[in-house]
């Protein structure tokens, strides 16, 4: 069997895994950002709470709620764990590898290997917004500082 298919296969046992038994679902407490997305062309719809440290530069802890196919919830699961104690700026950066991994271009370093699961989508042109969703929902949450802009949906439709 070629390290492909093992891929795939690996690729396709995560995404189900973390579909149907997702380890961050739920809303953080206390609230310090909040932000929904939504996929108008699979209708996904998510939204994120973020909770930072004392100081606001540190994520404590990423949830998220919502409906979507397995693709956006298992990406959803895996970014909130892989986000867990990054900094404001390393977050934003690891959400530009990720869009950048979707374009078949980049990879995580080993620590994120889980990650890296999901350049499989990258595949399926169609299923990329699917596995942004929840990244660009994240990067929108950050960026946003008061409660007023987190009534918005951001949406990833036109976003490559």
């Amino acid at each position: 069997m070629s390290s492909l298919g093992n891929l795939r296969d690996l690729y396709q046992q995560v995404i189900l895994e973390r579909y149907k038994k997702p380890r961050h679902r739920g809303k953080t407490d206390p609230i310090d950002r909040r932000h929904r997305g939504h996929n108008p062309s699979c209708g996904d719809t998510i939204e994120l709470t973020v909770q930072l440290n004392a100081v606001g530069d540190r994520i404590e802890d990423v949830k998220f709620e919502g409906e979507g196919c397995a693709i956006a919830m298992a990406s959803a699961d895996l970014m909130a764990e892989a986000m867990r104690g990054r900094t404001l700026e390393e977050a934003l950066q690891m959400v530009q590898r990720f869009q950048t991994m979707m374009q078949g271009k980049d990879e995580f370093p080993t620590e994120f290997r889980k990650l890296n699961v999901m350049q499989g989508v990258s595949q399926f042109p169609v299923r990329i917004k699917c596995a942004t969703l929840t990244w660009h929902t994240l990067k929108a949450a950050l960026e946003a500082s008061t409660e007023s802009q987190a009534k918005e949906f951001v949406s990833n439709e036109g976003v490559g």
